[in-house]
């Protein structure tokens, strides 16, 4: 999808969207690094958009690792089905999460990335959300997200940060990626 397609998607639903451009490659290596993917067996994406991390992601987990993503626009499950041919994409709300898990034999997994815009959620969402969260990702696992570094002054953002804190036992910031449109940083949260 080209920038003029995601602007688009951002303008006719900013909350699902969530950003006017697609993460760069640069936030991409670095949240897939911060996630020792070789080292896990089951891994969730929240959000793929149009792909750029499921590629890193597929590029990096362990032969063994299984993988799927939730995507909840249908232009976007579209977009990463197409770029990354060999990935599994539900198009659902990433709520749903375990029943996927269940589909393939699993109730947990060791990794959830996630390319959601947090800061655009309600408290509601962010609720539903992080309580599936909860329930599927295994004591140790590791949840990562990234943030825009103006949304950490808003309201929801804020809240999402305190959120983090009282769902996961350590809670850290990556540096800021500053060739990302708008500027992000990763949090990592360990359960």
């Amino acid at each position: 999808m080209n920038q003029l397609g995601f602007l688009k998607n951002f303008l006719s639903n900013p909350q699902a969207t969530g950003a006017i451009a697609a993460s760069s490659p640069h936030l991409a290596e670095l949240i897939t690094s911060l996630a020792d993917l070789a080292s896990a067996s089951m891994v969730v994406e929240f959000g793929p958009g149009t792909g750029v991390f499921t590629e890193c992601i597929l590029r990096k987990a362990a032969r063994r690792t299984r993988f799927f993503a939730m995507e909840i626009n249908p232009e976007f499950v579209r977009q990463t089905r197409q770029r990354c041919p060999r990935a599994v994409v539900h198009h659902d709300s990433a709520v749903n999460t375990l029943k996927y898990l269940q589909e393939v034999g699993e109730t947990q997994c060791d990794r959830i990335i996630s390319g959601l815009p947090w800061a655009g959620f309600s408290e509601a969402l962010q609720n539903d959300l992080l309580g599936a969260i909860d329930t599927v990702l295994k004591p140790g696992g590791l949840f990562l997200t990234f943030a825009y570094v103006h949304g950490t002054c808003l309201p929801a953002g804020l809240r999402f940060r305190r959120k983090l804190r009282q769902h996961f036992t350590r809670v850290t910031r990556s540096r800021v990626v500053w060739r990302n449109l708008p500027p992000a940083f990763v949090y990592r949260a360990e359960k």
